[in-house]
């Protein structure tokens, strides 16, 4: 078992494949490690995925003829894995494999098929197989175990725990199969309920637009023009209602066209429409991301990477004390973005001045005068400004928009369905630049708006 883990490649776990050693001693697959420090060209540096050691440059790799006999050797030039064996813990070609299929010695011994994986299913410390699940500590272990440190648990095999499980599974399956049964059902009625006639077109066409304009047009003068909308909604529900309604032919073809009116309805709100632009060419600016913040190509999407171990060059506008970055523009005039937050942790979609700080503890959005920020999270929803905080009584959408007119002093905060989430008026005498914070779980993404 030793010997073959020697000749073993800790990336794939099998056998070395054209084997490499790497100046620190490690060797690997020629295909493995190269595959591994392809993934790291945009870090500037490579590393060895055991000890870690970083190379400034690429290292030039050479194969390990010594490895590649020792392959050669116990398994034969073109023997190929067969089946792992339980009881010795080895993986044997099939030559290897004839004495557990002749002899009385190894007939207890249990086959299966080959895995990469095999070493996923031993336990290092007793070297034995991993056949038991404890309850009581909820973890994989040995029949060793059951003698030493969980002596006296409650435990299972591993095959009844599948059993359990997969019956758990089905249920939770079955009940949501049901659960989207019933709502094909609803969705069915739904659809068989909807009026067919060219009143019901006209106002779901009216509804259509006037949600267009709801997503875009946002502030207090805007307000003022969905409401006139929302009672011309009303007032053609009334008149259509009573043109169904009456009996008075000549009245009926008196009435003027149905169609007509919807496309003048049409051309108005397409009009309102124009008056509003989105603003989709925000960037983030990665000379002011702290480490460890990984930023998508185009400088769209930013989410915390533990695993990425990245840093940054030092920078004068960097953020060292918080996981947060700012986007390169600054914003005046009436702009509109939206973002889409995803993640079990909290992330903050703010706004900030330049001259926000960048190196201690006062420079978290929200938490100063320079900056405005609104905390999203699963199970709340939170306003800061110059640490002053306000609770939002809504829950918070995973998409939102925010609304800036620089000019009037607005700054607004919207859920998906176009819900307030909150709104701040005051002047700003600055250019603002908005900005956002990560958790170590979390991830923001600004969206490009269609129109």
């Amino acid at each position: 078992t030793w010997l073959l883990y020697s000749i073993s490649c800790s990336i794939c776990l099998d056998l070395l494949k054209d084997p490499v050693t790497t100046s620190c001693g490690y060797s690997y697959c020629m295909g493995c490690i190269e595959g591994s420090w392809d993934q790291d060209d945009h870090k500037g540096f490579y590393s060895c995925p055991l000890c870690m050691e970083r190379f400034i440059q690429r290292p030039v790799l050479k194969k390990n003829t010594l490895l590649k006999w020792s392959v050669i050797f116990v398994l034969g030039e073109n023997s190929k894995l067969s089946s792992p064996v339980w009881w010795c813990l080895a993986s044997c070609c099939e030559s290897h494999l004839k004495p557990h299929y002749e002899s009385p010695t190894f007939k207890k011994h249990h086959l299966v098929q080959a895995t990469t994986q095999l070493q996923e299913k031993i336990y290092s410390h007793h070297d034995k197989l991993l056949e038991v699940y404890c309850w009581s500590d909820q973890q994989f272990i040995c029949y060793q175990c059951l003698l030493d440190e969980h002596k006296g648990h409650e435990t299972v095999s591993v095959a009844a725990e599948r059993i359990a499980k997969q019956s758990d599974l089905g249920e939770t399956f079955q009940q949501r199969i049901q659960g989207i049964k019933k709502e094909k059902n609803k969705v069915r009625k739904a659809i068989k309920s909807l009026n067919g006639s060219i009143f019901t077109s006209m106002i779901c066409s009216i509804e259509k637009r006037h949600s267009e304009v709801k997503k875009l047009i946002i502030g207090i003068h805007v307000e003022e023009r969905l409401v006139r909308l929302e009672q011309e909604v009303v007032e053609l529900r009334r008149r259509g209602n009573e043109l169904e309604e009456t009996e008075d032919h000549i009245h009926f073809l008196q009435t003027k066209s149905v169609s007509g009116l919807k496309e003048r309805l049409e051309d108005v709100l397409e009009e309102e429409v124009a008056k509003i632009s989105g603003n989709d060419q925000l960037t983030l600016d990665p000379n002011t991301a702290r480490n460890k913040l990984y930023l998508s190509v185009g400088n769209r999407d930013v989410k915390w990477d533990q695993c990425q171990l990245l840093e940054y060059p030092d920078h004068p506008d960097r953020f060292t004390f918080y996981p947060q970055v700012p986007c390169r523009e600054g914003l005046s005039g009436a702009c509109y973005w939206e973002v889409h937050w995803d993640g079990d942790g909290s992330v903050c979609i703010a706004v900030s001045y330049q001259g926000i700080s960048r190196k201690d503890r006062g420079s978290l959005f929200g938490k100063n005068d320079q900056s405005w920020c609104l905390i999203c999270s699963d199970y709340s929803c939170t306003f800061y400004h110059n640490d002053k905080q306000t609770d939002i009584p809504v829950p918070c959408s995973s998409r939102v928009g925010v609304y800036l007119d620089h000019k009037e002093g607005t700054l607004s905060f919207y859920g998906v369905s176009m819900t307030l989430l909150h709104r701040v008026q005051t002047t700003f005498p600055q250019h603002l630049y908005p900005g956002f914070g990560v958790d170590l779980v979390g991830s923001v993404k600004i969206m490009a708006l269609t129109h």
